[in-house]
C-alpha cells in the first residue's frame, strides 16, 4: 500500500466562522493520524469567505499542537506572494516546535485573482520569475552549509523540512526534476497535464542529495460514504463550490443538495465532469476501484485526497472509510 495523505483547504460552511473551520481542520488531522494517513497539508488561497487556510503557516502551528505523529505541511505555499526568507523563518519555526515532520510544497501560482499582487503590494509575475532561485535560496537556508550575510533563525539548518515541488503543468514537473526535489501534481483541480507532466519529471529527474529518484504524489478528489448516493450527495457541497468559483461568485461551502449535477446546464455538468476526471465518489468499494484504475494508471509513489464538506463531521468519517477501503 502506498502512502497516502490528506489535503485540507480549511473549508468554511454557511453559517460557521473561520474559526470554527480552523478547529474541524484540527479534528480532521487527528482523526487522519489516527486512521494512518502519512501527511496533512494544507493549501494557500486568499480573499475567499469558503476557505480559511490563507495564513498557512499558522494554521499549521495550530495543526501541530492538535496531532502528534502525522507529518504537516503547505500544500503549498504559493511562493511569488512570500520573501523566501521570511518562510524560511517560519518554516523553520515550525521545525522547531514539531521536529521532523514538517513540509513545505512549494507553488508558483497566486493563490487568488489578479487583485491579489495589489493587496501584498508585489509585481507577482515579475516575482513567478525569480520562483526559482527563491525554491533554492530556501533550500540553502535549510541545508545551513553555505556561506550567506544573512541566516534565518529559526531556519538555518533546518534540515529536517521535506521540500515538494508543486505543479499542474509541465512547468513545475521540469522544475522539480532538475533540482532533484519529489513532485506533487494537483490532478484533483487541475488534470490536463498529468500524464505529461509525471512522463517529463521521470525522464529529466536528476538525482540530489536528498532524492536519487523521482518521486512523485498525486492529488485526487475523494468522497467515500457508505452507499454511491451518499456520497454523491456529500460531494455535491464541492460541486456547488466549482461552480460559485467558475461563474465569479465564490462563497462559503453550501448544503449538500442531492441530484445536484443533473440540475445544471449541460455546460456546468461538463466542467464537473472535467474537474472530476481524477476522482473517486460512492461506496467504500466504488472507491477502491477508482482509486485503483488512477494507480495503475500513474504508478505515483505517494497519493493525496482532498473534497470539502459542509459538515465537518461528514468529512472525518469519510477519510476513515476511505482508509480501510484503500487499506484492505
Amino acid at each position: 500500500m502506498i502512502s497516502i495523505s490528506v489535503l485540507d483547504t480549511v473549508p468554511v460552511s454557511e453559517g460557521s466562522t473561520p474559526r470554527d473551520a480552523m478547529l474541524a481542520s484540527a479534528e480532521l488531522a487527528k482523526a487522519a493520524e489516527e486512521a494512518g494517513y502519512a501527511r496533512f497539508w494544507i493549501a494557500e488561497h486568499h480573499a475567499m469567505d469558503g476557505i480559511g487556510g490563507a495564513a498557512t503557516a499558522v494554521v499549521l502551528a495550530h495543526i501541530g499542537h492538535a496531532t502528534a505523529t502525522i507529518r504537516i505541511g503547505s500544500g503549498g505555499i504559493m511562493l511569488p506572494n512570500h520573501n523566501p526568507f521570511v518562510i524560511a523563518e517560519q518554516f523553520g519555526t515550525l521545525d522547531a516546535l514539531f521536529p521532523g515532520r514538517i513540509d513545505l510544497g512549494l507553488g508558483r501560482a497566486p493563490g487568488a485573482d489578479g487583485r491579489i499582487a495589489n493587496a501584498m503590494r508585489k509585481n507577482i509575475g515579475q516575482a513567478a520569475e525569480y520562483f526559482p532561485q527563491d525554491v533554492m535560496d530556501l533550500r540553502i537556508y535549510f541545508d545551513g552549509q553555505a556561506e550567506v550575510a544573512l541566516k534565518p533563525n529559526p531556519g538555518w539548518g533546518a534540515s529536517g523540512i521535506e521540500m515538494w515541488m508543486l505543479g499542474s503543468s509541465l512547468y513545475g514537473a521540469q522544475l522539480a526534476a532538475q533540482l532533484g526535489m519529489p513532485y506533487a501534481f494537483a490532478s484533483h483541480f487541475a488534470p490536463d497535464h498529468l500524464d505529461a507532466a509525471l512522463t517529463l519529471y521521470r525522464e529529466r529527474f536528476q538525482p540530489s542529495e536528498r532524492w536519487d529518484k523521482p518521486h512523485v504524489m498525486a492529488g485526487m478528489t475523494v468522497f467515500t460514504a457508505e452507499t454511491d448516493r451518499e456520497a454523491q450527495i456529500l460531494a455535491s457541497s464541492q460541486e456547488q463550490m466549482y461552480v460559485a468559483l467558475r461563474t465569479g461568485q465564490p462563497g462559503k461551502i453550501l448544503p449538500p443538495i442531492p441530484d445536484y449535477r443533473e440540475s445544471l446546464p449541460m455546460q456546468a455538468q461538463a466542467m464537473l465532469a472535467h474537474v472530476g476526471q481524477a476522482a473517486a465518489v460512492g461506496s467504500p468499494a466504488t472507491v477502491r476501484a477508482a482509486v485503483g484504475h488512477f494507480l495503475d494508471r500513474t504508478q505515483v509513489d505517494e497519493l493525496i485526497i482532498s473534497g470539502a464538506t459542509f459538515d465537518p463531521a461528514a468529512r472525518r468519517h469519510g477519510i476513515k472509510l476511505t482508509w480501510d477501503a484503500l487499506s484492505a
